[in-house]
C-alpha cells in the first residue's frame, strides 16, 4: 500500500500547499516596484509616475484596500490606471473608496474587458491552449455568451468626477508643475475596442512630453505607438503570467506579447524606431484564479528621466 499510494499522496500534499501558499499568502503580499526609465527628453526635470493595474476588486478585500490607500503617500506627480478594476459587480464603492486618495493626484485611466464584463468560471488550461493556437479574447475567439455586464459607467464617473482623464480611445494631457505631459490612450484590444486610426499621428508637438497607454499590450497596438515615435507605453493585462516558473517566468500573457516581456521594463521596436514598454503584472486576480505564484501582486512608481 505504501508503494502504490505514497507517491501520489506526496504529490498531492504537495499542491495543497502550493496552493495555499499562493492563494494564502502570495496574492495578498502586495508590493511596491520602482522603476527608473530614461525616456524624457534630455534636461527635462524628472517625473514620477504611480502605475496601479488589474485591481479586480472583490467585495471584502481590506487588506488589498488598505494598501491601494496607502499609496498616496509615495506623493507621485501623477497616477495612471491600466484598468480591470473589477472582478465583481458590487466593486465599484470599494474601488473607489480605496483608490481615493490617489485621485487627489492628477491622473488618467483606460479601462479592460474585466471592467465591462464580470469573469466566467474557466478551465486554466485554456490559456495554454489559446497561447498555442494565437487566440486571445475576442481575437480570434467567439463572443462571450450570456456575459455578465459590470456597471462601468459608474467606476467611469467617479473617476471623471475626480478630474482623471478617460483615454479611451482619445488624447488628454495633464500640467505638472508647468510640465504639459500628454496622454494617448485605448480601449481595450483583448475585446477588440481599440480604434488606433481614431488616436494616430504620433507625439503633439505642444505638449513637452507624450506616452502611451492601453490596458492590453497586443502587438498591433505596440506597433503602431512605436512606429508613431511615442517613448513609452505603459500597459497591464498579463499579471505577469501569475503563476511564473522559477528561473523560467511566465508561461502565458493572454496576449500575443512574448511571455519574456509579461512584466516590467522591456523596448518594442518597429519600423526602425524603439519606444519603452512598460507592462504591470498587477494587484490582483480573477475571482476564479486567486492564485499567484512567484509574481507577487505589484504597483510600479516609475521614475521617468532624461534621455542621455
Amino acid at each position: 500500500m505504501r508503494a502504490r499510494y505514497g507517491v501520489p499522496l506526496g504529490i498531492t500534499a504537495v499542491g495543497a500547499a502550493g496552493l495555499l501558499y499562493s492563494a494564502g499568502f502570495e496574492a495578498r503580499s502586495f508590493r511596491l516596484r520602482r522603476v527608473t526609465v530614461p525616456a524624457l527628453p534630455a534636461g527635462m526635470r524628472p517625473l514620477r509616475v504611480l502605475q496601479v493595474s488589474d485591481i479586480h476588486m472583490v467585495g471584502g478585500q481590506r487588506k488589498k484596500q488598505r494598501w491601494l490607500r496607502s499609496l498616496a503617500g509615495l506623493r507621485p506627480d501623477f497616477v495612471i490606471n491600466t484598468g480591470d478594476n473589477l472582478s465583481d459587480p458590487e466593486g465599484v464603492p470599494e474601488v473607489l473608496d480605496a483608490l481615493g486618495p490617489l485621485m487627489e493626484f492628477p491622473g488618467a485611466y483606460v479601462f479592460g474587458s474585466n471592467d465591462y464584463y464580470g469573469p466566467k468560471l474557466r478551465n486554466p488550461a485554456l490559456y495554454l491552449l489559446e497561447k498555442a493556437q494565437g487566440r486571445h479574447g475576442l481575437n480570434g475567439n467567439a463572443p462571450a455568451v450570456s456575459a455578465i455586464h459590470n456597471p462601468w459607467e459608474d467606476l467611469r464617473d467617479g473617476f471623471d468626477a475626480a478630474g482623471w482623464l478617460n483615454l479611451t480611445n482619445t488624447r488628454g494631457t495633464l500640467k505638472v508643475e508647468g510640465v504639459s505631459v500628454e496622454l494617448t490612450g485605448l480601449d481595450d484590444p483583448h475585446i477588440k475596442r481599440d480604434r488606433y486610426e481614431q488616436v494616430s499621428g504620433g507625439p503633439s508637438s505642444a505638449a513637452d512630453f507624450s506616452m502611451g497607454v492601453v490596458h492590453a499590450p497586443y502587438l498591433r497596438v505596440l506597433d503602431s505607438y512605436t512606429a508613431d515615435a511615442y517613448p513609452l507605453i505603459l500597459a497591464g493585462h498579463t499579471h505577469g503570467g501569475q503563476l511564473r516558473i522559477p528561473f523560467h517566468g511566465a508561461l502565458v500573457t493572454n496576449c500575443d506579447l512574448d511571455t519574456d516581456r509579461a512584466r516590467g521594463l522591456s523596448t518594442h521596436t518597429a519600423e526602425g524606431r524603439t519606444s519603452y514598454l512598460h507592462v504591470s503584472a498587477g494587484c490582483g486576480t480573477n475571482r476564479y484564479t486567486p492564485f499567484r505564484f512567484a509574481c507577487p501582486p505589484e504597483a510600479t512608481l516609475l521614475t521617468l528621466v532624461g534621455r542621455e
